[in-house]
């Protein structure tokens, strides 16, 4: 049966695997490659939580979510980890994970929760579409390449780059 609960010290090691299989499968997305390297990186929050999903007892799967103070004073939480196994999904593990940082989240005054899903990761947006998250922003990104002088690549028309001014 599936179930989640808060993580324990004793859970890291597997935490630490399902994190690296997490990584290496969002790497394949658009935009997941920079996504690991900030999640790789991030300074800590003041406030966060992670559980893990389990399935008949065995670590299965694992979220984190994070507290943001916002400048009017309200809070904010932020999945910023969701993983359950391949071979796991399906079977409610995913929803019981979200279920448990979302309840989390009131507990820690969080007026509402968002969560990223990539770019091509249909099952992800789905997935979190299925658990009543909507869209509310889009980030677009764009690299530099050092010769960059602020110009739209050649083969984009201005008009394709959000219109003339």
């Amino acid at each position: 049966m599936e179930a989640a609960r808060p993580a324990r010290a004793d859970d890291r090691e597997r935490i630490d695997e399902l994190r690296t299989e997490f990584f290496a499968e969002l790497r394949a997305y658009r935009g997941g490659e920079l996504w690991v390297r900030e999640r790789m990186t991030a300074a800590r929050p003041d406030e966060s939580g992670a559980f893990v999903g389990t399935l008949d007892e065995a670590v299965v799967g694992y979220g984190i979510v994070e507290v943001s103070e916002l400048r009017d004073g309200g809070r904010i939480g932020a999945v910023t980890e969701l993983f359950v196994e391949p071979g796991a999904r399906e079977v409610g593990v995913g929803e019981t994970l979200v279920r448990a940082l979302l309840e989390w989240c009131r507990d820690h005054r969080c007026s509402a929760v968002d969560a990223t899903a990539l770019p091509g990761h249909r099952a992800a947006k789905n997935f979190f579409e299925e658990q009543g998250f909507v869209s509310r922003s889009l980030i677009m990104h764009r690299e530099l390449d050092g010769t960059d002088k602020g110009e739209p690549p050649p083969d984009m028309e201005s008009s394709e780059a959000g219109g003339g001014a």
